[in-house]
């Protein structure tokens, strides 16, 4: 079973730590994404909480539970599919749910272990450590190609992820499972990637946008593990959607 931290700070830091939330630039059209962190710009919050998930399995495959993330674009959409997909593959209850948004891909943490959305004071900034963003979670390693196949359907008949509009190494594709390509379960999430169109190549850390390349990187999550992101960055319920 794994136990899952919320840490309720604007960024996975120490209780004292704190700061003001970014404000974002101007879109031709904003997106409720922006729209909400324009509202939050100035505010700041410090202060943690904990909640234990206890992810329970309709098989006994969840006796090898692996820690794993996708990322396509924005975070929230991204952690809004994987929610309904634990539900509809695992069959788990919202109490057992384990996607998180947050960060991999990139080199570096702060001198206190921190990565941190874009903020005024540039404290841990996960985009200049190379990070981008993705949803882990803990899955049975028997359910891997189920997932990748939710994850690949995240793509357009085109390749492109669902927010064009978001460019740059932080919205980049990208999946992590422990071993990255040397996954035993690997040969399936490319068979599911082939079969949407898309290539999948060993990601090497602070890499650049896949827009437009039908691209995806792979990372070894022992290397390049996950980073939790902050509270306010969770459950958006799909930005998308209107």
């Amino acid at each position: 079973m794994k136990t899952v931290y919320f840490l309720l700070s604007l960024c996975l830091a120490s209780p004292a730590s704190a700061y003001t939330a970014p404000k974002p630039n101007k879109p031709t059209t904003i997106s409720h994404r922006r729209a909400f962190l324009s509202k939050i710009t100035g505010a700041t919050i410090a202060a943690t909480s904990a909640v234990t998930l206890n992810p329970n399995s309709a098989s006994a495959a969840d006796d090898n539970l692996q820690n794993v993330y996708w990322g396509a674009g924005c975070y929230w959409h991204v952690q809004h599919e994987f929610i309904l997909a634990e539900r509809s593959i695992l069959g788990r209850k919202d109490n057992e749910l384990t996607s998180l948004t947050g960060y991999a891909g990139g080199f570096k943490t702060d001198s206190e272990g921190r990565v941190c959305y874009h903020n005024f004071q540039s404290i841990a900034d996960y985009g200049k450590f190379g990070h981008g963003e993705v949803v882990g979670m803990t899955i049975p390693e028997s359910k891997v190609e189920d997932f990748a196949v939710e994850y690949f359907k995240l793509f357009g008949d085109k390749g492109e992820r669902a927010d064009p509009g978001d460019k740059g190494g932080e919205y980049r594709s990208l999946l992590g499972l422990p071993g990255g390509s040397k996954h035993p379960a690997f040969a399936q999430v490319e068979a599911a990637g082939k079969a949407r169109g898309m290539t999948l190549v060993d990601g090497k850390g602070n890499d650049p946008d896949t827009l437009g390349k039908r691209l995806v990187y792979v990372y070894d999550s022992n290397k390049f593990p996950f980073y939790q992101a902050e509270f306010y960055h969770q459950y958006h319920n799909d930005f998308l959607t209107p």
